[in-house]
């Protein structure tokens, strides 16, 4: 299996648990890796990797909300579905501010949650379709104003929304605004994708 095969990778440390998912995965004819920590999933990653990922949010050592924060760092696309405890909910809202697409609360329905991993894929499959399409990113940046590309460039620096805000001289509200603009035009709800399509074009727009 090569790396850019999609694959639902699966990073949970109950192995009675990890053992279910992936014969329900498998059953399900999905191609599956699983890994017992958050720090063996890391020490695999790589930016070919094409799926998504079904993630515990409480383990010992590294727990999930940190893997992602270290993904995120990456700018990892895969995404990310969150499986939490009744108390994790609020949590696991977090990480879907964070960049997550999704959580399930135990116990959940087979169904549900294959469900939500075919929507991840689906999703996965739209972002590297678009990283791509360079001259599709590119008509997209050309649509932004001076002042969105200005906030996007911020965004991509890793510029906090209230230090945009100061730094430019605008109220943070403003800058909410546009940020939203540019994830619109730009064909986006993820950060992270959003920094990889500009980084796939950026020879050209230096050579603008």
């Amino acid at each position: 299996m090569s790396e850019n095969t999609e694959t639902v990778f699966v990073v949970e440390d109950d192995e009675a648990v990890r053992d279910s998912l992936e014969l329900l995965l498998k059953s399900s004819s999905k191609e599956v890796r699983t890994f017992p920590t958050a720090n063996a999933f890391l020490e695999s990653y790589s930016d070919d990797m094409a799926g998504c990922i079904v993630l515990d949010i409480r383990m010992p050592g590294m727990d999930g909300m940190e893997l992602q924060r270290r993904l995120n760092e990456k700018n990892s696309i895969l995404p990310i579905i969150f499986v939490t405890g009744h108390g994790d909910v609020p949590m696991a809202v977090d990480a879907m501010k964070q960049g997550a697409v999704d959580f399930i609360q135990k116990p959940y329905r087979e169904e549900d949650l294959l469900k939500k991993i075919e929507q991840a894929l689906e999703q996965d499959r739209e972002q590297r379709k678009t990283l791509g399409q360079k001259q599709e990113i590119m008509r997209r940046i050309n649509m932004l104003t001076p002042r969105e590309t200005e906030i996007m460039d911020r965004m991509i620096a890793g510029q906090a929304n209230k230090v945009i805000a100061i730094e430019l001289d605008i109220s943070q509200r403003t800058v909410e605004i546009h940020r939203s603009r540019v994830m619109h035009k730009m064909g986006t709800h993820s950060l992270a994708h959003l920094v990889r399509m500009v980084m796939s074009v950026k020879d050209r727009i230096d050579a603008s």
